[in-house]
């Protein structure tokens, strides 16, 4: 029998690009979100050898420049195991939208092969293969609310952020990460006076400090001065303080541009009545946060009316993320 398993989607609350390193990369400073619309994954180990990807989804490779295929392969290595794996990959995300698809159907693919083999990989040599295989995949190994430095691979737990409603607009463009991110570095050689990129991350990463102490602070009853934070309601709460800081996703500077149609998708979204509206990683879904699920399901029925394509989800805490992790009776 298959395992079966869902591969959930991410959103970036804020994404600042900074220098170029060495190896190629930028880097990067982002807060990943999880959240509830995914992809569902399959995996089943038979008698043989070798890697059988399935899709129905003709944009889905079918051969090694997969990533459930290239994880699978190194993973079956590393466990010294034998057969043949088939991953059947049923798409519900879009492709090239900012969501994670592909990254995500990684990682489930890796902890589905765990289950169907009944052997796992220690944690650490779990990560460093994940991280082989791609920037966004760590974050999948932990779900929730993750900050992301480094490439966005170096990925660190942060305090749950509560549940709230998220309508996610998938257009049918595709935004292709490199190029993303070439066309970001023509635009910084071409400015006049460019910004430092280390001023710029430190200016983030200032931010995101601030509010990470507020939230500790928060946390143990006392506000920034000390005094006992009574009286505070749902619209105060971390999530919000995080939008108060001016998050912003540096990739819309590069990509609105070229595609203004989603700059608009996103005046929309806002017009809908969103706290908080953003590109997700370089696009192109855009998504939206509201205070609860209906506020955003009446969102993407307006925007649905409108002839955009929208869906209404939540955002996902790491206990949920688990919980519905692996199906049953799928």
């Amino acid at each position: 029998m298959p395992v079966t398993v869902r591969s959930f989607a991410k959103i970036n609350l804020g994404l600042c690009i900074g220098a170029l390193r060495a190896d190629g990369f930028h880097e990067l400073l982002t807060v990943y979100q999880t959240i509830a619309l995914h992809d569902v994954i399959r995996v089943q180990v038979g008698r043989g050898s070798g890697i059988e990807i399935r899709s129905e989804d003709p944009r889905v490779p079918k051969d090694e420049s997969n990533t459930c295929y290239r994880i699978v392969e190194r993973a079956m290595s590393a466990l010294k195991a034998r057969g043949r794996v088939v991953i059947e990959i049923e798409k519900r995300l879009p492709v090239q939208g900012g969501l994670g698809g592909a990254s995500g159907n990684a990682v489930a693919a890796l902890l589905a092969l765990e289950r169907a083999l009944k052997r796992e990989l220690p944690g650490p040599e779990r990560l460093r293969i994940a991280t082989e295989i791609g920037s966004d995949l760590p974050l999948f190994l932990v779900g929730g609310t993750i900050l992301g430095v480094g490439r966005g691979e170096e990925v660190y737990p942060l305090a749950d952020l509560p549940e709230v409603g998220c309508a996610v607009v998938t257009p049918d463009v595709g935004v292709s990460t490199p190029k993303a991110f070439a066309d970001w570095d023509a635009s910084q050689a071409g400015e006049l006076t460019p910004a430092d990129p280390s001023d710029r991350m430190n200016e983030f990463g200032r931010a995101l400090s601030a509010w990470l102490i507020a939230q500790s602070k928060a946390k143990s009853g006392k506000g920034l001065s000390g005094v006992p934070a009574r009286g505070r309601g749902r619209a105060e709460t971390p999530l919000l303080d995080l939008v108060r800081t001016g998050i912003e996703n540096d990739f819309e500077q590069v990509v609105f541009p070229k595609y203004p149609e989603l700059r608009e998708v996103k005046r929309v979204v806002e017009r809908a009545g969103a706290f908080y509206a953003s590109l997700s990683g370089s696009g192109s879904a855009i998504y939206g946060l509201f205070a609860t699920l209906a506020a955003a399901q009446k969102a993407a029925t307006r925007l649905q009316k409108m002839g955009v394509k929208a869906l209404a989800t939540t955002t996902l805490t790491r206990r949920q993320y688990w919980k519905k992790f692996l199906v049953s009776g799928f």
